[in-house]
């Protein structure tokens, strides 16, 4: 799923643990509930520090990390996932451009500020749903592999926590560059991602020597009158009506259980996504499935911790950190 500009979106996915005798996945992972969300206490709250920002591009790039007055905000996500397979060389099992699957969720996030500072921290959980390509209101369950005809459980991008910071705030603080297209303020972040998975988890995933390579782009879009509305002195209520457009190439998800090293390809992911004033805002069918399975992310994180990302998760909560391998969770979960 958005890293600095969104969520790690989208970036960026996760599961459940496994011990010596891995467990299949007839169960749903059933996540801690939520703890009652209670106001930020006001050392924390972004707004004095928000209040001190001059320069307009850092107003609203401010805005996209969380709402100036501290309460939760989301951004909705949908999309789809495609193969992207060299050389076509997967037909018939698997073609180069065949939709995989739709993609269905969102990130929630805050702005906190580090007690009685400057400094500013984005915080936030995402949950993001594989969707059948056919209905994007129906979340998959499972998936038939083409390439080895097993069927795995599917994972979502479910990652606790996707957090950024400090950051210093001054009045000095500047924002990416803008570009004016026509009724539209927009600005970029392009993010290429390489994380050596082999060498700081133990864990290679497949992945040619063991490194996660992905590219993540994004495009942020907020019109004329949000912008004259938004930019002004003071520090501006509820979320910035802002829009992204997403976009990632990256291996296939563990879920699939396709090993890079084996099997040529990589997904691309294209999204767009859209600020909500808060986790009500959320349509009820992806609240139902939210709070019967994932609970925790009805709320974004209360204060900084470690983050994750989509291959850290899996190996935190499929993988119990180390406790079995991602060879052994495919062998255990695939069906035939």
């Amino acid at each position: 799923m958005i890293r600095k500009g969104f969520t790690g979106l989208l970036a960026p996915i996760a599961l459940l643990l496994a011990a010596t005798n891995v467990p299949a996945a007839a169960a749903p992972r059933q996540e801690p509930a939520a703890a009652p969300r209670q106001e930020p206490a006001a050392a924390t709250l972004p707004g004095p520090v928000y209040a001190t920002v001059t320069d307009k591009s850092a107003k609203l790039s401010l805005q996209t990390f969380g709402r100036p007055d501290g309460k939760d905000m989301v951004f909705r996500i949908s999309g789809a996932v495609y193969a992207n397979v060299e050389g076509n060389s997967l037909d018939p099992a698997l073609r180069h451009g065949q939709k995989l699957f739709n993609l269905e969720g969102y990130n929630i996030r805050r702005l906190y500020r580090a007690p009685d500072t400057n400094q500013l921290y984005q915080l936030s959980r995402e949950i993001v749903f594989y969707t059948d390509p056919a209905d994007p209101h129906r979340v998959l369950r499972e998936w038939k592999n083409p390439v080895d005809g097993r069927t795995y459980p599917v994972v979502p991008i479910n990652n606790d926590t996707v957090n950024f910071g400090p950051f210093p705030i001054t009045s000095s603080y500047v924002g990416p560059p803008l570009q004016q297209l026509h009724d539209e303020t927009v600005w970029t972040s392009d993010i290429p991602v390489r994380t050596n998975l082999g060498a700081t988890l133990g864990e290679r995933f497949g992945l040619v020597g063991g490194v996660y390579a992905a590219q993540e782009m994004f495009d942020f879009s907020v019109d004329r009158r949000e912008v004259a509305a938004r930019t002004g002195p003071g520090v501006p209520a509820g979320a910035m009506k802002t829009k992204i457009s997403w976009a990632r190439t990256s291996p296939w998800a563990p879920f699939m259980c396709l090993p890079e090293t084996d099997v040529r390809g990589q997904l691309t992911y294209h999204a767009r996504s859209w600020s909500l004033d808060s986790y009500a805002k959320v349509e009820p069918w992806l609240r139902a499935e939210v709070e019967a399975r994932y609970p925790l992310y009805k709320a974004a994180p209360a204060a900084p911790g470690p983050s994750e990302n989509s291959w850290t998760s899996f190996y935190n909560k499929q993988l119990g950190k180390g406790a079995t391998t991602w060879a052994a969770w495919c062998a255990a979960n695939g069906r035939a």
